[in-house]
């Protein structure tokens, strides 16, 4: 009987393991942030105004300039101190990520 109890408690700390790795690796996802904004928009104060996402998905039929913005900070409808650049957002890294990424120009 003792012996069980200790094979279902390793397996516990296996699987508690493995949930740490899994949440581990998602953070350090290829995927980063990105938000839809109008590139004709741009505000000095607040940055560029988002715009629906359906904006982005298609070229044709939309009435603004919209692109991708990656790793911006987002408020009040706007989005400001991110990039255009899909590679350079996930060079960037994050929590776990390897490289520390180049901080800018």
């Amino acid at each position: 009987m003792a012996e069980s109890r200790r094979r279902v408690r390793s397996s516990t700390v296996v699987l508690g393991g493995m949930g740490v790795l899994a949440a581990a690796l998602t953070s350090c996802g290829s995927d980063p942030d990105r938000r839809c904004v109008d590139r004709d928009s741009y505000d000095y104060l607040n940055g560029y105004k988002l715009v629906a996402d359906k904006n982005c998905a298609s070229s044709s039929g939309s009435r603004v300039d919209a692109d991708w913005y990656y790793d911006a900070d987002v408020r009040a409808g706007y989005a400001d101190d991110g990039t255009f650049s899909r590679s350079e957002a996930v060079d960037r890294g994050g929590f776990g990520c390897s490289g520390s990424g180049s901080g800018g120009g």
